[in-house]
């Protein structure tokens, strides 16, 4: 059996605070947006997907039954996106210790699909790009990927920082990809009434 290549981490740990509800469960298209975010993952790679939880993690994980996906809780999840990441990657390493790499995705970008997931990755070894990242409006981000030897700088991230400031820093090794629809996220009641 060849060695896990690639896995992905769903962030899904936040509370929806503007919104007022929890986003991850909001359904588009008769699915809820973690599910159909879950289902693209498990399509694109097999195994391992894992779902970092915080706030309403008994929810998202119940929502999850009975996809073959990995659940990690994030008890700092208030802490911000860092936290988040910190977890998802040692959840990562624990399971697939020789891991290539990871694409780190939201859960609130109802657009993405396991096509797009599998772009990145044949970007990555076509390029041989260290940081594989989405472009869309005017800026860099989710999903993106990283190859292995970012995993310390991944895990080293603090408080509301994210994956865009490693992107930031490694510029000169950052391929980019085209997903005009990753604009759309959701983190109002309005964006939520104009996707559907």
């Amino acid at each position: 059996m060849e060695p896990t290549a690639y896995g992905i981490i769903i962030l899904a740990a936040g509370n929806s605070s503007r919104l007022g509800e929890p986003k991850q469960l909001l359904t588009y298209q008769g699915k809820s947006l973690i599910r159909r975010i879950a289902e693209a993952g498990i399509e694109a790679i097999g195994d391992p997907v894992i779902i970092v939880t915080g706030s309403n993690a008994a929810l998202i994980e119940n929502e999850l039954l009975p996809l073959p996906c990995h659940h990690a809780f994030n008890a700092d999840w208030q802490e911000g996106m860092s936290s988040s990441i910190r977890t998802g990657i040692t959840k990562l390493l624990e399971i697939a210790p020789n891991v290539t790499g990871v694409i780190l995705a939201v859960s609130d970008q109802p657009f993405v699909a396991s096509s797009l997931f599998k772009d990145l990755i044949e970007k990555a070894k076509t390029e041989n790009a260290g940081i594989v990242a989405c472009a869309y409006g005017d800026t860099l981000g989710t999903p993106v990927l990283f190859t292995r030897k970012y995993f310390d700088e991944l895990l080293s991230l603090t408080g509301a920082e994210g994956a865009k400031k490693l992107i930031k820093m490694h510029r000169n090794d950052v391929v980019s990809h085209s997903f005009p629809l990753g604009t759309v996220d959701i983190d109002t009641r309005e964006d939520y009434q104009n996707l559907i």
